[in-house]
């Protein structure tokens, strides 16, 4: 079926990790029906890491929410053993906080399980050429980008850099945080009680200091050092 192989002309591997039994075999039915080749599915995190191993999925589909190894333990586990492998999150949870630990764990893309049934084909489809899939609306085009840059190799001089990178102050951490977290900058001047226009401007001054160029390569920075977790 079109849509539905890979570059070589064979049929996209998919593996489905979900915990709810009914679910799991639905979603693995459906793929199966549109010309995916469904090569496994596991119910727990333990069971889903061995079998990736084993199966090596093109995608491997996945809830968070699995019992003995969370799903995104799985997810690093997985990209670390098979870094060809893709991983889609499919999950009930729309937490922006969710969505940034998938991502900073490995997964390509993140699908809410509200989805249609096309979408999720698409989905697979796409995930499975390395395009960023994210549910409209969810994490936006700002986590695309995250994942783009993020998996471009450092420059060489990327640590000496780093070393030499000037202190922030006090307030220009506490905005690059909630920046980090995905605050607008109007809910980022309420929290802080200060104006839009000083908001913008402490951004505009760590992107000078760090030598950034956007709030997208500010996010990933933030990100990389645990700011959105803190």
């Amino acid at each position: 079926m079109s849509g539905t192989t890979g570059g070589t002309g064979t049929p996209i591997r998919v593996m489905v990790v979900d915990d709810h039994p009914m679910w799991r075999d639905a979603v693995a039915r459906d793929l199966s029906e549109s010309g995916f080749e469904v090569v496994a599915t596991a119910g727990d995190g333990d069971q889903a890491v061995r079998r990736a191993k084993a199966a090596a999925p093109d995608v491997l589909v996945l809830d968070l929410n699995l019992p003995g190894k969370p799903g995104v333990q799985v997810c690093k586990e997985v990209v670390a053993a098979g870094p060809a492998v893709r991983v889609l999150v499919l999950s009930a949870s729309g937490e922006h906080a969710d969505v940034l630990e998938a991502v900073k764990s490995g997964a390509t893309g993140y699908l809410l399980k509200s989805a249609s049934t096309e979408e999720l084909r698409d989905a697979v489809r796409r995930t499975a050429t390395g395009d960023p899939v994210f549910t409209p609306g969810l994490a936006g085009l700002v986590l695309g980008e995250y994942r783009r840059l993020a998996s471009e190799p450092a420059g060489p001089a990327g640590g000496a850099e780093e070393s030499r990178a000037p202190r922030l102050t006090e307030r220009e951490t506490e905005v690059l945080r909630l920046v980090a977290k995905g605050l607008s900058y109007k809910q980022i001047a309420e929290r802080l009680v200060i104006s839009h226009r000083t908001v913008q401007n402490h951004v505009q001054n760590t992107l000078g200091k760090l030598q950034l160029h956007n709030r997208v390569e500010l996010v990933r920075y933030a990100i990389e050092r645990g700011l959105d977790d803190a």
